[in-house]
């Protein structure tokens, strides 16, 4: 299925989803049919499915739809690119912000679909670890470049609303594929993408 990018308001809501959240709604004692709670089970219902939209997705073929023969061999960096996740273990929101590089191999790649995948993945019940690892193997296996890594850094509710209740930790994860595991070319891309530009 090709990529779609869509706003809640488009999801045809599915029905049992709606009613699941009726129940957990009342399952915690809270009035559904209350003024402020009336829709809030079809508005949940849209928000999960827009959340959880990226298995609708195959980001391989969003890949292989914008590869060009390319002559450039040098380091290519797409930072800072926003996200936010869904926790697998307690369904709570994480968000930060990925760093992504490779070096082509005859071919690159349309920089819009980087952050296009770094989405797909998201959109998923993830952890940052795993999320971390299926935005490197996808770019690996289907850009087949010299090397490519990819840094994430990212804030956890989980850890932040509940448990510990650490408000200021963050959590970086890190994989490098090629070229980038050697140590002169991995420093390269790190010294990058902390630098600031002016």
């Amino acid at each position: 299925m090709p990529y779609r990018v869509f706003e809640e308001y488009n999801i045809e809501v599915t029905e049992d989803i709606k009613n699941q959240y009726k129940e957990v709604i009342q399952n915690i004692g809270e009035d559904v049919e209350r003024e402020g709670l009336i829709k809030t089970p079809e508005r949940a219902a849209k928000a999960m499915q827009f959340l959880t939209s990226g298995y609708d997705s195959d980001p391989a073929e969003i890949l292989k739809g914008a590869m060009f023969a390319e002559d450039y061999n040098d380091m290519v960096i797409i930072k800072d690119i926003e996200l936010y996740s869904l926790c697998e273990h307690h369904m709570l929101p994480f968000f930060g912000k990925a760093h992504i590089a490779y070096i082509p191999n005859g071919h690159i790649v349309g920089l819009s679909k980087i952050p296009r995948i770094v989405d797909v993945f998201a959109r998923r019940l993830q952890v940052q670890e795993r999320l971390t690892h299926d935005i490197l193997e996808c770019i690996h296996n289907t850009l087949k470049p010299m090397g490519v890594a990819v840094v994430i850094e990212a804030s956890h509710m989980c850890m932040m609303m509940r448990g510990v209740q650490k408000q200021n930790s963050v959590t970086t994860t890190s994989g490098f594929r090629g070229q980038f595991e050697k140590v002169e070319t991995r420093n390269e891309f790190l010294k990058l993408i902390t630098a600031k530009l002016h």
